[in-house]
């Protein structure tokens, strides 16, 4: 496994050292269980080949460029999605510019200037649905013909279902998100939803009830359901925290807020301020509430950190990646 994931910027700056791979093809929001169907096959063959694993992505999501209006509840962020890329093994990661120009290449030249001239490739591992190009012209077929006449293999793979039968997709997961179902979506992931940002100050009325907590305002377009979870906290350093976290408006105390993720960590007394930090999201303990006063909103609390604790003393990891994004470390 390469000891750091690179990131490249476009197709233009791929190393030489790193032509010739095999590359994954796909927007890869997530890095689920669906997505890892189609990365480990291109990870297995460029073992048995002996030459770079390469993942191909965009940036930023085409639905930006084509639906600024509509923003996107975007699962993992290019930094995050390349950690995760990395985990599994990948040695670099090429997130391509995408804009309306890209998207209007006619298919044949997407293949020339992309796959041959751009990255040189031997080998191609995409979804089974795959399309490229200008009005999604390039079909599975038209890449299989374009493997052929160009020399590297092509390999499609087909949809992932759970156990359920039900296929894993994207947004599937933002939907159970957003219920607060982040169990259900775990499963789908293979790890737990983790989000990453900076913490920030705020009004330090938890440190006077008893209840500090470490301040983390999301992307807006984050679709999660507000409420109080059970949740792991990473800091920079990798040290890892149980906790409680509340995201929302905060009803109780400042119900006219923008949402903000704030979170208690347990056995813990120090400053976290300025810090990157990263929540894993273990559990939905109970949706928010109106306290009628902060005495109430205490007793609460109290109860929510006893369900917490009690929810996070038998979890175990889902994965190799649940293993190295919510249990690397040393618990608190």
């Amino acid at each position: 496994m390469p000891s750091e994931i690179r990131r490249i910027p476009a197709i233009e700056s791929l190393p030489a050292a790193l032509r010739g791979g095999v590359v994954a093809i796909g927007n890869f929001d997530g890095v689920h269980r669906g997505h890892q169907s189609v990365l480990q096959p291109a990870l297995d063959i460029a073992a048995r080949d002996g030459v770079p694993a390469l993942v191909l992505t965009f940036e930023p999501h085409p639905r930006q460029v084509f639906r600024p209006d509509v923003p996107v509840f975007r699962l993992t962020p290019a930094h995050m999605k390349a950690r995760l890329l990395e985990a599994l093994g990948f040695e670099a990661v090429v997130e391509h510019p995408f804009t309306r120009a890209f998207a209007g290449l006619e298919p044949q030249d997407f293949v020339k200037t992309v796959l041959v001239d751009g990255l040189g490739i031997s080998h191609v591992v995409t979804g089974f649905d795959f399309h490229y190009g200008r009005n999604r012209g390039g079909t599975p077929a038209t890449l299989a013909e374009a493997g052929r006449a160009n020399g590297f293999g092509v390999t499609l793979v087909e949809a992932f279902s759970d156990e359920g039968g039900a296929v894993v997709s994207s947004s599937r997961i933002r939907g159970l998100l957003g219920e607060g179902e982040v169990a259900e979506a775990a499963g789908l992931l293979g790890y737990r939803f983790t989000v990453e940002a900076e913490v920030t100050g705020g009004k330090k009325l938890g440190r006077t009830l008893g209840f500090p907590t470490a301040n983390m305002a999301l992307p807006p377009q984050t679709e999660l359901r507000h409420g109080i979870y059970a949740v792991r906290f990473r800091r920079a350093d990798g040290r890892l925290h149980d906790g409680v976290a509340s995201f929302g408006r905060r009803p109780t105390v400042d119900e006219d807020g923008a949402p903000l993720l704030e979170t208690f960590l347990f056995d813990f007394d120090g400053d976290l301020y300025g810090e990157t930090c990263a929540v894993s999201l273990f559990g939905f303990l109970r949706g928010e509430v109106k306290f009628d006063g902060l005495d109430p909103l205490v007793a609460q609390m109290k109860r929510d950190e006893e369900e917490a604790r009690a929810l996070l003393s038998g979890v175990r990891p889902l994965s190799a990646l649940d293993l190295g994004i919510a249990f690397k470390g040393a618990a608190a």
